[in-house]
């Protein structure tokens, strides 16, 4: 776990896929990696376990409250990088798709009426042969919201467990969305401070 940005008020990762964001059924996750090296760590957002790239969280209290409520009121800006199975025929657009969780095959989420609002900005990078590579802006933050607006706009990402065919999934080992650029202001200065981190894929 690469750690990209630190001071005494946070601090910024680079979340490899595979690892949880915090811990569950393994104790292993970038939380508690660092709470062996901090007296506090404030888990303000989560990326899901095969999704890599940028994670921040807190090292004060202060810091914790100031960071979520910017989440929470979305004056943060994401930006993800995704490979997806298929040549897609344009050069950017959005899905305006309600999302809910599919309970009987929870985690996994679906579009439906039901559901709430979920809204994803795409842009087209290039072609890679049977694929195309992505860049995915989230308007809103559901579970999941990414791999199932692309699976349902026809694209499935390449290696997503959950929601790629059989084609796509046999690409790769992991998971080919990474959360490549992250947004914040500084919770003590109100500085703005952006971070970028290159998709290893």
């Amino acid at each position: 776990m690469q750690i990209l940005y630190q001071d005494k008020h946070l601090i910024v990762v680079n979340k490899p896929s595979g690892l949880l964001s915090q811990p569950g059924s393994i104790k292993d996750s970038v939380h508690t990696r660092l709470q062996s090296q901090f007296n506090f760590v404030g888990l303000i957002h989560r990326l899901d376990q095969a999704t890599s790239g940028i994670m921040v969280l807190a090292l004060t209290p202060f810091a914790l409250s100031n960071i979520a409520k910017q989440f929470q009121d979305r004056r943060t800006f994401k930006v993800y990088e995704a490979r997806v199975f298929g040549r897609i025929p344009a050069c950017k657009g959005h899905i305006d798709l309600p999302l809910r969780c599919d309970w009987p095959n929870r985690p996994r989420q679906e579009v439906h009426t039901e559901g709430r609002q979920s809204l994803t900005h795409w842009r087209l990078l290039n072609i890679e042969g049977n694929c195309s590579r992505v860049e995915l802006i989230p308007h809103t933050g559901r579970s999941h919201q990414l791999r199932v607006h692309m699976k349902a706009m026809g694209f499935p990402m390449v290696g997503d467990y959950f929601y790629a065919h059989k084609e796509a999934l046999s690409l790769s080992e992991r998971l080919h969305l990474h959360a490549k650029t992250l947004r914040i202001n500084h919770p003590m200065t109100g500085q703005p401070l952006t971070f970028q981190c290159k998709a290893p894929f």
